[in-house]
């Protein structure tokens, strides 16, 4: 299941304040609930994503997972319930493959194709490993899920485009700079985003580049990227033309701003690194997240039908290879049953049973490569019924009771399934 709000039906303050608390409230999911097996979330700049892997999809379990998840993030980001519950759409079952796919394909994005969400995906999954809240099936489906975007990078139009909301706010900026060679540019902050930056700065022509880091790393990030580096943050202002915010925290206060020149200050930053109140002062013209979003030219930047396409044949591939998964398990623990007990008797033969051990243990991966393949490929043939057959047949096994499957939505939640269905997808 999917919990997901977006720039589309959520604000940005409302974003903003996700971003920070919803992270670190993961554990939470998963630990407070006695049917939420795994948890992923995705908090960015312009969308908040809570995936969940439930134990036992029974009837009314959605419901009770949707509010549990609206109560432990709203607690933790200082959000209303009821406010957060007004924002998301839920996805369940099948659909919840196809939603990642195109999302971490950026065929969801404010800028459509956007280079920087698949990296976002892949670290949301790396912070659920290390926090121990992911699961097997939300590791395999976020893994499917980088596999299908770079294949929509390499197979389709929107490879190779450099579309992002960098990229998309320098043009936007570029309305106000005459010519970016002759512009002084001030880059605050000093991680992939800034660097990210750096180079779509460069590409426009900007040559004075300079960086402050609030965090005190600008002199190696200045020596890696051949750019002057900039001490003091109230000077480096000073003397810009144009302020690019790509940080953590707060950067620039209006106390930051000591003169009323004519200044471009673009924030990019989630949580917000400039304080709105800088818009007001005289001479700066503020361009955030959300006057960007705002100004995305959606017919330029509409992904392709091809790029569609393929997200929708690996989703499809995903979920009909999830329905005989339970039944490769269930083969495989038959034969390493089979296994252990050939290893036992082996080890307790008179002499060395290494080798012995090692052949039956390489053995019984060989008679399970086979099935398991020819297992994945009668799935997505809609097929699959034909191996569960084949298993009882021959073996005598069948599946596991949690066969993975669609979940039943309570009635609350029927008008946002039916939003998923149509296409008007909220993220």
């Amino acid at each position: 299941m999917c919990l997901t709000a977006n720039h589309r039906n959520a604000s940005f303050d409302l974003l903003e304040k996700l971003s920070i608390g919803a992270p670190s409230a993961v554990s939470t999911l998963v630990d407070g609930s006695a049917f939420v097996s795994g948890a992923v979330v995705l908090a960015t700049c312009n969308r908040f994503e809570a995936y969940l892997d439930i134990d036992e999809p029974l009837t009314g379990a959605t419901a009770v997972a949707v509010q549990s998840t609206i109560d432990i993030m709203s607690e933790a980001s200082g959000v209303l319930p009821e406010d957060l519950r007004n924002s998301v759409t839920v996805i369940s079952g099948d659909a919840v493959a196809g939603h990642l796919f195109a999302v971490t394909s950026g065929l969801e994005s404010v800028v459509v194709g956007e280079d920087e969400i698949s990296g976002q995906v892949g670290r949301a999954l790396d912070a659920a490993r290390k926090s121990g809240t992911t699961s097997s099936v939300l590791d395999r489906l976020f893994q499917t899920a980088a596999h299908t975007s770079r294949d929509v990078k390499n197979r389709t139009a929107l490879g190779g485009a450099g579309r992002s909301l960098v990229r998309l706010a320098l043009e936007l900026a570029s309305s106000r700079v005459t010519d970016w060679s002759q512009t002084r540019v001030l880059v605050v902050g000093t991680g992939q985003y800034a660097a990210t930056t750096l180079g779509a700065l460069r590409d426009r022509g900007a040559r004075d580049i300079r960086v402050f880091s609030p965090s005190g790393r600008a002199a190696k990030f200045a020596a890696k990227y051949d750019v002057a580096f900039e001490p003091a943050l109230a000077a480096a202002i000073a003397t810009a033309d144009v302020v690019v915010t790509c940080t953590s925290t707060l950067a620039i206060r209006p106390s930051d701003i000591s003169n009323d020149l004519r200044r471009l200050v673009i924030d990019l930053g989630l949580p917000r690194n400039v304080d709105p109140a800088v818009a007001t002062m005289p001479g700066v013209e503020l361009l955030d997240l959300e006057l960007i979003s705002k100004h995305a030219p959606i017919e330029a930047l509409t992904a392709s039908a091809d790029a569609r396409a393929l997200v929708g044949d690996a989703a499809a591939q995903f979920t009909s290879a999830a329905t005989v998964e339970p039944a490769i398990v269930a083969l495989r623990s038959h034969i390493f049953d089979l296994l252990d007990t050939e290893i036992g008797r082996a080890e307790r033969r008179p002499g060395d049973s290494t080798d012995t051990v090692s052949a039956l243990r390489h053995l019984a991966g060989v008679l399970l490569h086979g099935p398991s393949v020819r297992a994945r490929e009668l799935a997505r043939e809609g097929r699959g019924d034909e191996f569960v057959a084949a298993l009882d047949a021959l073996y005598g096994i069948a599946p596991a009771a949690t066969v993975i499957r669609p979940l039943i939505l309570a009635a609350d939640d029927a008008a946002s399934d039916t939003d998923t269905a149509d296409g008007r997808r909220a993220g």
